[in-house]
């Protein structure tokens, strides 16, 4: 499938657009300030051992301290260095025997600070280059998985008779990506050079740097779409800076060679966003409601620990009978489902909640179209069948932040509850903070300070309310609307 990657950058921010058929299938967003940190390598610093949670938190320079996982250890056993988890039916070393307060950890990002989360760490260092990821404390060799079966084994033993060969230097383990199955020996040989110089460099940095110091970082965006997004697929790159451009013809010429030919500069007199009207489409993504073009629609809720999807048919009233109605909006609603998973970046528990179906081969349908959708997805997703409720769950790689947590806060006034009180509410509350204020104090009067809304509501259907209470009180009740505040917020001034 045809796809072209449109890049935005400006000097605070980098956008990418990855479309496929004039239609966006995936954004990513780089802030200048917010660069992601995963991959980067710290020389940390053991803060707290909690047994409890068999974990450690691990000052590595951030403003909050990282999250480190008995799971995440590795430590050196004899033939090399292995997880902690490797060997089935024995239990991990208890995190309180491996690591102490105070100690010196050479570490690395696996998951962004994400809310009010710090980081999450590996002890395992891995070291991505252009055809292959070393990883410097292990020896094996491995072959992405997502080259066909029958060429794993030949690519292997290459791979093998390289990384044994003493001109690269020799020792650590490497995993062959996707794009490096038809390299040459040549170039895999340099990737194997780089990489391990690379990791030279790690080293000495950790010898020199005192705790909570950066060791290693990742690549920024930029380079991360020519490393990562670009695919035989990938028919054209175009971005709108002249200096990132050359910048990244530079990376391309040093690194991935064959993205080059698809770099294009744009000069276009419209920004380049507005060729595919990306832009509205952030917008819809950062939306709950995703209307289907049968008419269905999708109610997208994210939470703290989980997200939802509700499928509905709205307006679609298209086929023959109401079964035939329910599973074509299931079926077109699987596929906006993972284009949606993907354009938000959503990721952890997910809940999809299709339509009921009477039949079950309409359900083994709707779930193989979700699946085949699903598999299109760069970031790995694990899929359950139908519950006995009819719910679908999965779960989606969580690395970095949604595309709503980067570019939205809660609201002011709702506090991130999607609702506020209405303006009645709002007056009955007033109306017993007043009766409070008045058993506690004596003032001459009390001066309300409100939104427009509720003030008016005061002075209409409520006024007989307020009359009555200052009656009551013996005091007068004076009212201010305020234009700066929210439906829910007052202030009760005593005079």
């Amino acid at each position: 499938m045809q796809q072209d990657i449109l890049i935005n950058w400006s000097p605070q921010e980098t956008r990418v657009a990855v479309v496929e058929h004039g239609a966006v299938q995936e954004l990513h967003v780089e802030r200048t300030l917010e660069q992601g940190l995963v991959g980067n390598v710290y020389l940390g610093k053991v803060s707290r051992v909690l047994p409890g949670m068999q974990s450690a938190f691990i000052d590595i320079g951030l403003e909050r301290a990282a999250f480190l996982h008995v799971a995440d250890v590795w430590h050196r056993q004899e033939g090399g260095e292995a997880p902690m988890f490797a060997r089935k039916g024995e239990p991990p070393v208890p995190i309180e025997k491996q690591v102490f307060e105070g100690q010196s950890l050479m570490v690395q990002v696996i998951k962004d600070p994400i809310g009010t989360k710090g980081a999450r760490l590996s002890t395992q260092i891995s070291i991505a280059g252009r055809l292959l990821v070393f990883l410097p404390q292990d020896d094996h060799v491995g072959v992405s998985q997502k080259i066909p079966a029958a060429e794993r084994d030949a690519l292997r033993a290459r791979l093998q008779a390289l990384v044994g060969d003493k001109a690269t230097g020799g020792g650590g383990g490497f995993i062959l990506r996707t794009n490096g199955e038809d390299s040459s020996d040549a170039e895999l040989a340099e990737d194997i050079a780089y990489l391990r110089k690379t990791w030279g460099r790690i080293k000495d940095a950790s010898l020199r740097q005192p705790p909570a110091s950066l060791l290693h970082q990742d690549l920024n965006l930029l380079q991360r779409v020519l490393r990562d997004l670009v695919g035989d697929e990938t028919a054209s790159i175009r971005i709108d800076s002249r200096e990132q451009f050359a910048l990244l013809q530079a990376f391309g010429r040093e690194f991935t060679p064959a993205a080059v030919p698809k770099l294009q500069l744009y000069k276009g007199e419209r920004p380049i966003f507005d060729l595919y009207g990306i832009d509205e489409e952030i917008a819809r993504a950062l939306g709950r409601r995703v209307d289907l073009k049968s008419g269905g629609y999708l109610i997208v809720d994210q939470t703290e620990a989980l997200t939802t999807i509700d499928v509905n048919t709205g307006g679609y009233v298209g086929a023959r009978n109401f079964d035939d109605t329910i599973f074509k909006t299931n079926l077109e609603a699987a596929q906006a489902i993972a284009r949606q998973l993907r354009l938000r970046n959503l990721g952890g528990i997910i809940i999809a909640d299709f339509i009921d179906m009477a039949r079950e081969d309409h359900q083994h349908a709707v779930l193989s179209e979700f699946r085949k959708q699903l598999a299109r997805d760069r970031v790995k997703t694990m899929t359950g069948g139908f519950s006995q409720l009819g719910l679908v769950e999965m779960t989606r790689k969580r690395t970095r932040e949604s595309l709503a947590h980067m570019l939205c806060e809660p609201c002011v006034h709702c506090q991130g509850s999607g609702q506020i009180k209405t303006a009645r509410s709002v007056c009955y509350d007033i109306l017993r903070e007043i009766l409070r204020e008045a058993r506690q104090f004596n003032p001459r009067e009390f001066r309300v300070v409100a939104s427009a809304k509720v003030v008016e509501l005061f002075l209409d259907e409520e006024s007989q309310h307020l009359a009555g209470l200052s009656d009551f009180i013996g005091k007068p009740i004076s009212l201010q609307a305020e234009g700066g505040l929210g439906q829910e917020q007052y202030d009760i001034v005593l005079l």
